[in-house]
């Protein structure tokens, strides 16, 4: 059907083509001219040929002019003897017969078939639709069993939302067994987390439990910038979704149409907020045994309108947080069963390993991994892909291309040695994975650690503070100077101490309270006064600056294993924690292997010496052919003297 459509529509589109192109051509190279003119000519014997058609002559002069004439009557026999003695071949054309309707029809044809044309490139750019002006209409993505299913086993890390959401299945599959005891099913599902969590994918799976049609939807798709069309959207997708009962609708991100409202400048009337008013009056119109649920997800909860969160809309709130160490490694599972790994993969370090990784950053990382094994022609994904692509993930692509002199080289070593000693010395330290100096994203280095908990108490903070200042600290203490390099870790260092002070209750100067800014209202207005807010401050700058003051001491303190470290770096570039271990307690480790790492006094040696190279091999080029011109002693010309 749609091939049909475009067919018709090019044969149009060529028809109209052609009726201008003939219209244009057909009268421009011919002149207009009066009767009198015409007799003359034919007088004179220019005429050579002529076209009658009732009262219209259509002549040829000599010269191979085109003109046309108007007769005050037909062309009686008597002056049509004296034009066919003059040597005009006559040609009459047959009296038209057609009525006058069907000219006129004839005529507004090109117009009516314009204006239509426009109507249908209208309804294409307003939404696709085949009917005349029907932008109103719903864009919902609908899913049936016949597309690829997706069901709860291809769902991990989120056991609590998956338990919640089973009811939801229950209540798709089997309405009646809860009118028995009088229970009212729940109208909406409010799904709430950060961006890449799986909510799109729950719902998802949702709808392939209960095998029932899925319909997906984002908030954005309401909002036009015609007003009550985003109303006649949300109708539209509720019609829909009766003929289609029992089912599911999915709306994503549906903080783009459920803001508050009255907080804008445009009163009541924009856009926006009829279309959430007719949303809300849907909900209220449906009855409990229409089949529909209704499924919405967010991230910016917090600004959502209290009249969409209240009972009897959504009824249900389903929170999904990030994964913790258990979650990680369930989605790691699932994702890892779908490539060929290697026995050597091990899902509990990779989920040590992924801190704070959503499920949709977990599954770029094995995808990053099968990449880089598909690149070096592996049948496998083994471990070192799938560390390669954590870093990756997390710091961006290794900068193999970068040039570094001998004095970052030393900065970026004595950096990551301060960080990875520090974090051996203090009692609280995480597990280290690895410690690098070479460059992958912005960073120089770094050393990557493995938690064993997502939750920490107040004296593993103070050691992570102490840790992220232990690269400042070891270049003080090295160099007695410092480069910004450490500025994340400044940043995250400055991170930690606010929330103890000021969410998280771990001051005893400020207590147990929580010092939040209001950010419900426009102005960021602070719930504490400027003296507290004074105190907040000093309290933050202490904690930093103890723990950056017990990080010196501690590299004064050990200096000598903190040059080991950053040596044995510049050296082997990479350092694991048995590695790390044995620097510390004084043992060898095995040889270095090949370095990567190329600083700018190397690449300008290799320079020199490419040039020295190409400066010989020239040489000899030009000793060769100059051997072959110049002849032999025994050929050279005599002196004739």
């Amino acid at each position: 059907m749609p091939k049909f459509k475009n067919i018709t529509l090019y044969i149009l589109m060529a028809i109209v083509i052609l009726t201008i192109f003939s219209h244009y051509y057909s009268d421009r190279d011919i002149s207009r001219v009066n009767y009198s003119s015409f007799v003359t000519m034919v007088e004179k014997g220019q005429v050579i040929r002529a076209k009658v058609n009732n009262l219209n002559i259509q002549f040829e002069d000599n010269k191979e002019g085109q003109y046309t004439t108007v007769a005050p009557q037909a062309l009686t026999p008597p002056y049509l003897e004296r034009v066919i003695e003059k040597g005009v071949q006559i040609e009459f054309a047959p009296t038209e017969t057609w009525p006058e309707w069907l000219k006129v029809i004839f005529q507004l044809f090109p117009w009516i078939l314009f204006i239509g044309l426009w109507f249908y490139f209208i309804n294409k750019m307003q939404g696709g639709s085949p009917r005349g002006m029907s932008f109103g209409r719903s864009r919902a993505k609908m899913f049936t069993e016949s597309k690829e299913k997706v069901t709860f086993k291809d769902v991990a890390g989120c056991d609590e939302a998956k338990e919640e959401l089973a009811e939801i299945i229950d209540f798709l599959k089997f309405p009646k067994k809860f009118k028995k005891t009088g229970a009212r099913v729940p109208r909406g599902v409010l799904m709430m987390g950060p961006p890449g969590t799986g909510k799109t994918l729950l719902a998802r799976a949702v709808a392939g439990e209960a095998n029932v049609p899925f319909f997906h939807m984002s908030g954005s798709d309401f909002v036009e910038m015609f007003v009550g069309v985003g109303a006649s959207r949300v109708r539209d997708l509720f019609e829909q979704g009766k003929k289609a009962a029992p089912c599911l609708i999915f709306i994503d991100e549906i903080d783009a149409v459920g803001r508050q409202r009255g907080n804008g400048f445009s009163g009541g009337n924009d856009e926006r907020e009829q279309t959430l008013n007719q949303l809300l009056v849907e909900m209220d119109g449906f009855d409990n045994d229409t089949g529909i649920m209704i499924i919405a997800a967010t991230n910016r909860a917090d600004i959502l309108d209290q009249a969409l969160l209240r009972p009897g809309r959504f009824d249900r709130q389903v929170v999904i947080d990030l994964p913790d160490i258990k979650g990680r490694e369930g989605i790691l599972s699932v994702h890892l069963g779908r490539v060929p790994a290697a026995p050597d993969v091990i899902l509990s370090t990779l989920a040590k390993a992924t801190p704070g990784f959503s499920g949709a950053d977990l599954a770029n990382m094995v995808n990053e991994a099968a990449l880089t094994a598909a690149r070096e022609g592996a049948d496998q994904v083994t471990m070192v892909h799938l560390e390669d692509a954590r870093d990756k993930v997390m710091m961006g692509p290794e900068r193999k291309s970068k040039v570094m002199s001998e004095k970052e080289i030393n900065n970026t070593a004595y950096h990551e040695a301060g960080h990875a000693l520090v974090n051996l010395l203090v009692a609280h330290g995480h597990e280290i994975h690895k410690a690098t100096i070479i460059p992958r994203g912005r960073a120089l280095g770094m050393v990557s650690f493995l938690p064993k908990e997502d939750s920490y108490t107040r004296e593993e903070l103070i050691d992570q503070i102490c840790v992220s200042m232990a690269g400042r600290s070891a270049e003080i203490v090295t160099f007695n100077t410092y480069t910004p390099g450490a500025a994340s870790d400044i940043e995250q260092a400055t991170r930690l101490a606010r929330m103890m002070v000021t969410r998280w209750g771990m001051s005893d100067s400020l207590g147990t309270i929580a010092y939040t800014e209001n950010s419900e209202r426009w102005f960021g207005l602070k719930s504490y006064s400027d003296t507290t807010a004074k105190a907040i401050d000093e309290e933050i700058h202490r904690i930093v600056n103890t723990q950056f003051e017990r990080a010196k001491q501690l590299l004064r303190d050990n200096f000598d294993t903190l040059k080991l470290i950053a040596e044995t770096l510049i050296q082997y570039e990479t350092l694991t924690l048995e590695e790390l271990r044995s620097l510390v307690a004084g043992k060898e480790i095995g040889p270095a292997p090949k370095r990567r790492l190329r600083s700018k006094e190397q690449v300008e040696a290799e320079r020199l010496a490419a040039k020295e190279n190409e400066e010989a091999m020239q040489a000899d080029e030009d000793a060769d052919r100059r051997a072959v011109i110049t002849p032999p002693d025994d050929l050279q010309p005599q002196n004739p003297a």
